[in-house]
């Protein structure tokens, strides 16, 4: 989905409990009383400046809170995962405003749980994907893959003897990071609307999963 103006971004969160906009790293957001999260100077967002907030939230809301968190890929693990409860069911009167000027950066925990707004004309994820030949080639057939190419496409990428995991999980990260790139591109929602299997696939292989099970089960329907 796409947006024309910063100032909008209040009168869209509003609507929503959690979304990320996508936007370059220099537009100002500004929403009244709205509670921000930043890395003040450091270079992540800290489990304590997380908890600062989950504290603050859990006053019951008489009127819509906004908390502003930016750029949401500077939060620690620990403090997006001590957010992850509070993203995916913030409250009736709370909204998380995640901004970020890199999607394929933010946690898929994170993603999966959000709606995701692109500022028009804006291009966040140009240019060449950094990662080797094989990944990138990988990732272009787990788009187009149909369901019975998912068991052979799933005994290929875990044929690797050391760090399947990981390896699978940047292979499912470079789709992903594709599949937001075309979208952005072509404004087609074919691209966005495969997105969440393979945040789902994501997710349930980084829990430890079992690879092959997760890969066929969530991408393969």
């Amino acid at each position: 989905m796409f947006f024309d103006d910063v100032k909008n971004i209040e009168k869209i969160a509003a609507k929503t409990g959690t979304s990320i906009f996508v936007m370059p790293d220099d537009k100002e957001v500004e929403i009244k009383n709205a509670l921000t999260l930043e890395p003040n100077g450091k270079t992540v967002i800290s489990i304590e400046q997380a908890r600062d907030i989950i504290s603050r939230l859990s006053v019951k809301q008489t009127s819509d809170q906004f908390v502003v968190i930016r750029p949401v890929e500077a939060m620690s693990e620990e403090a997006a995962n001590a957010f992850l409860k509070n993203l995916e069911e913030p409250g009736e009167k709370v909204h998380f405003v995640l901004i970020t000027s890199s999607p394929s950066l933010v946690l898929p925990t994170i993603l999966s749980r959000s709606s995701v707004y692109f500022l028009r004309n804006h291009e966040p994820i140009d240019g060449d994907i950094k990662v080797e030949a094989k990944i990138r080639d990988l990732a272009k057939r787990l788009i187009v893959a149909k369901p019975g190419d998912w068991p052979a496409l799933a005994e290929e990428i875990t044929k690797k003897k050391e760090n399947v995991r990981e390896y699978t999980l940047t292979v499912l990260a470079t789709t992903i990071e594709m599949l937001y790139k075309s979208y952005f591109k072509t404004g087609k929602e074919i691209f966005i609307k495969k997105i969440p299997k393979f945040l789902t696939a994501y997710e349930n292989i980084e829990k430890n999963g079992h690879i092959k099970l997760h890969l066929v089960a969530d991408c393969g329907n």
